[in-house]
């Protein structure tokens, strides 16, 4: 079968790639679509480091294809969409509702996959970058057959991280402000949870004035090439600003812009070891910094609910897919990822 495989050199589409049938608890699913997110070019270009070789893609949906002893929430022929959480289910974080911190699903990549003889490991317990992967029962969250493939994909990584942020993390309030950096495929989720949350001031900011419309469409009230004019709309502050982009210096001004009692969420991914500073004597008026890892989100619950405000006409997904590529094409997908001329850019098998 076919695949993007990472050997840490170069990145290429390979015929030959195999993966192994379904053990107990496990699904194997036939990837129909699988969006390019900058944390799989993040691998490539050393941001996040990886062992490799590895089979790239986190964010993808497809059809059921077999299951293993124990599996009974999803059968053959069901359409799945694919999240990153090969939570345990059973430890305190598990129990406490908070899948995110589960300790067993951080920093143990297996190697469910083959490539000339040697076996090759899975990115983000997903690898959703190949025609075919086998992933943990709970990341596979059947969705309803009328919603595109292509558009279930996203929901796995850009909208739930992006919306949870938003609803469960910082947990924002109708009436109150919203500050985003960065439109990508992450910010415009952000935007939209936002939207959805009732906030009443929603200022995107991008340095890509082309962003503008599409930002505006997922809920953006304003729109700033600069975090220079956000205190001419909001000149107390914001009471949530979201940084998507994973710069320090971005780090350093979202915090900056906060008004008292205001939160500052950091979605972006910086390089590793990276260090952000702040004037200490900023955060004393109640002001806090929070992490988030994917949108602090319970997949198995968000999946599901973000699907039916998607059915309802709430959610944007669609939207979200500016151009299809065959996996043929993924060195176009990726450029053009890179260069932010889409939002998302989506393979497709």
């Amino acid at each position: 079968m076919r695949g993007v495989l990472f050997d840490g050199r170069t990145v290429e589409v390979v015929d030959g790639l195999e993966v192994r049938d379904p053990g107990p608890g496990e699904v194997r699913v036939a990837v129909a679509a699988a969006g390019v997110c900058h944390s799989d070019l993040s691998v490539v270009d050393g941001t996040i480091p990886f062992p490799v070789p590895v089979v790239l893609g986190h964010e993808g949906a497809g059809v059921v294809e077999a299951v293993g002893e124990g599996v009974g929430h999803v059968a053959p022929g069901d359409h799945v969409a694919l999240s990153t959480l090969a939570n345990c289910g059973m430890c305190a974080d598990c129990g406490r509702g908070r899948p995110t911190m589960c300790r067993r699903a951080i920093g143990r990549p297996g190697r469910p996959f083959g490539h000339r003889g040697a076996p090759v490991h899975q990115f983000a317990a997903t690898s959703a970058f190949a025609e075919r992967t086998v992933v943990k029962a709970v990341q596979a969250v059947r969705v309803p057959d009328d919603v595109p493939l292509t558009s279930a994909a996203l929901i796995g990584c850009a909208v739930v991280t992006g919306v949870g942020a938003v609803l469960n993390r910082a947990r924002v309030e109708r009436g109150d402000s919203v500050v985003v950096i960065g439109a990508g495929g992450v910010g415009l989720n952000v935007l939209q949870g936002a939207r959805l949350a009732g906030a009443l001031r929603i200022v995107a900011v991008d340095a890509e004035p082309a962003k503008e419309e599409t930002a505006r469409r997922f809920g953006a009230t304003h729109f700033l090439t600069s975090t220079e004019g956000v205190r001419d709309v909001l000149p107390t502050g914001a009471d949530h600003a979201f940084e998507c982009v994973g710069r320090v210096e971005l780090i350093r001004q979202a915090v900056g812009l906060l008004d008292r009692g205001g939160q500052a969420v950091l979605l972006g991914v910086p390089p590793a070891g990276a260090e952000a500073s702040f004037v200490a004597g900023s955060m004393y008026l109640d002001k806090s910094v929070l992490g988030c890892r994917y949108g602090s989100s319970r997949p198995q619950r968000d999946i599901p609910l973000y699907t039916e405000l998607y059915r309802q006409g709430l959610l944007l997904l669609d939207e979200l897919v500016t151009r299809t590529y065959p996996v043929e094409d993924f060195d176009k997908a990726r450029a053009d990822a890179e260069a932010g001329r889409v939002a998302r850019a989506v393979l497709t098998f």
